[in-house]
C-alpha cells in the first residue's frame, strides 16, 4: 500500500497540480490580506512574484520534478502595483476582487483534479472498475 501511495504521489501530474494548490493557497491568502488594508495608508499590496510561475513552467518544461518539489511559493510586495491614493495605499479594490475571483476558480478546478487522482486510486484499491 505504502509503494502505491509513494507513486501517486510522486507522479508528475500529481506534484505539479499539488504545487499550483500550494501557490493557489498562499495566493489567497495574499489577496485577502489587501482587500483586508485596502483603507490602510501606505499598505503595499502583495502578491505572488510571477517569477514563481515562469520556474514552475521551466522546470516543467524540462521535467525536473526534483525542482518542482523544492519550489517554494511566497508572497511578496508588488513592485509593480501604483499608488491608488495619496497615502500610498497600492491596492485596487476591484482589481483585488478579479483576482480573488480567478484565484478561487483555479484552486477549484485544481482541488478537483488532485482529488480526482486520489479517488481513482482509491476506486483501483476497492477493485472496482
Amino acid at each position: 500500500m505504502t509503494a502505491i501511495l509513494d507513486n501517486l504521489y510522486s507522479q508528475e501530474n500529481y506534484l505539479i497540480s499539488k504545487k499550483l494548490l500550494d501557490a493557489t493557497h498562499l495566493r489567497h491568502e495574499a489577496l485577502s490580506n489587501n482587500l483586508a488594508n485596502v483603507e490602510t495608508p501606505g499598505f503595499k499590496r502583495r502578491d505572488l512574484p510571477k517569477s514563481f510561475a515562469v520556474e514552475l513552467k521551466r522546470a516543467v518544461d524540462r521535467k525536473d520534478f526534483r525542482r518542482v518539489k523544492a519550489l517554494l511559493p511566497r508572497s511578496a510586495e508588488d513592485r509593480q502595483a501604483k499608488p491608488v491614493r495619496m497615502d500610498g495605499n497600492t491596492v485596487q479594490l476591484d482589481e483585488e476582487m478579479l483576482a480573488m475571483n480567478r484565484n478561487a476558480l483555479n484552486y477549484e478546478y485544481l482541488t478537483r483534479a488532485v482529488g480526482s487522482s486520489i479517488k481513482t486510486l482509491n476506486t483501483a484499491i476497492k477493485g472496482r472498475a
